[in-house]
């Protein structure tokens, strides 16, 4: 199986970092492995529309060719990403923006969207530091990305993996959330 992991935070020691590394090495190794990690790779997040860059093209657009052909190659695609004021990072929703578009993810039809992406999973893995309580009334961009962008392209099913809040649990909060996170991976 073809494993497609999409990271986005600016920090290598953070707490996703760990979580990014824990996934990495749990995933059976009998699976193909990449990591596209956006900040690194310099991911230019602005969407242009202009007489170089027209709507309509966003689909053939040379600029996101590349990460087109990773998520079409991918069988799971597992998303590693903080929540900051209920939304993804901007990288992130640049790259949603930029390379899930309409042509390649989905198309229109009378009734709605027609995915494109069908017969891929995807596992989406968040931190925030949303108080436990709100998190179920909370309408946050990990629930986003899996019921509003995800699903309607095809991708399905989607698991959603939260830990909140990140800021204050205990260090063995945070070893038990890493072991529940390879737990995870090595199932894929």
């Amino acid at each position: 199986m073809n494993v497609l992991i999409i990271y986005a935070h600016p920090n290598h020691e953070s707490f996703n970092y760990a979580i990014l590394r824990q996934v990495q090495n749990a995933v059976s190794k009998a699976h193909s492995v990449t990591t596209l990690d956006l900040y690194e790779q310099g991911f230019d997040p602005i969407l242009r529309f202009d007489e170089q860059h027209k709507r309509s093209d966003l689909a053939k657009n040379p600029e996101t060719e590349k990460y087109r052909d990773l998520i079409s190659k991918a069988d799971h695609i597992i998303f590693i990403f903080p929540i900051w004021w209920s939304g993804m990072p901007a990288i992130l929703k640049g790259f949603i923006d930029r390379v899930f578009t309409a042509g390649f993810a989905y198309s229109y039809k009378k009734t709605g969207l027609k995915g494109h992406l069908l017969g891929k999973s995807a596992w989406i893995i968040t931190t925030h530091n949303t108080p436990s309580f709100v998190v179920p009334f909370a309408e946050d961009y990990g629930k986003v990305l899996k019921n509003q962008i995800l699903k309607p392209c095809g991708i399905s099913p989607v698991k959603l993996t939260g830990l909140t809040p990140v800021e204050k649990i205990s260090d063995e909060k945070r070893r038990e959330f890493l072991d529940k996170i390879s737990k995870t991976a090595s199932g894929i």
